[in-house]
């Protein structure tokens, strides 16, 4: 099992929430993807959903508070992007390319995830089953992106790296975790 610790930066900077760290945990045994993310420090000021009493697929996740990843099979142009909200509610979609061809992934039913919601910190943890989407001999490329809406409606996008001149989760220059 290869276990990585992470830490997001965010675009633009952190004035917006100076005291809020993104951090985290990624790993891979077989096919079972855990990923981990642990925002730490005063919410209060960012758009945090409740947990929904029906969590569900839903689009367009990425306009509010969204935990993401990206998922790439390394050495080709096919990726896969996936919203994680506080409230509970999920997506994947799949990419033939950089921004070209995006369809709702119908591999997953569902992605059940776990949160736990306090006063100065979020954690939300996902064990998910690639079976249906990569084979187990494959090595992967991962990007680890979070969207942080602040009450006030202003927007902050963190990831690993962010390779641009702009916010772009897309880019394949920053899934910079291999596993």
């Amino acid at each position: 099992m290869n276990k990585q610790t992470f830490s997001l930066q965010s675009f633009p900077s952190t004035e917006s929430f100076p005291d809020l760290k993104i951090t985290g945990n990624i790993s891979r045994n077989a096919n079972q993807l855990a990923i981990s993310y642990n925002l730490e420090g005063d919410l209060k000021d960012i758009a945090i959903f409740p947990p929904s009493n029906a969590p569900s697929r839903k689009h367009e996740l990425w306009e509010d508070t969204c935990l993401e990843f990206f998922l790439g099979i390394k050495d080709s142009q096919r990726y896969w992007e996936f919203n994680l909200s506080p409230a509970g509610h999920w997506n994947v979609y799949r990419f033939d390319d950089y921004r070209q061809g995006m369809q709702e992934e119908t591999a997953f039913e569902k992605l059940p995830f776990s949160i736990q919601n306090q006063t100065d910190a979020l954690v939300l943890a996902l064990d998910v089953d690639l079976d249906k989407i990569v084979s187990v001999n494959q090595a992967i490329e991962i990007g680890i992106t979070t969207v942080i809406k602040h009450r006030d409606g202003e927007v902050t996008y963190w990831a690993l790296t962010h390779r641009g001149a702009e916010a772009d989760f897309h880019l394949r220059d920053s899934f910079i975790v291999e596993l």
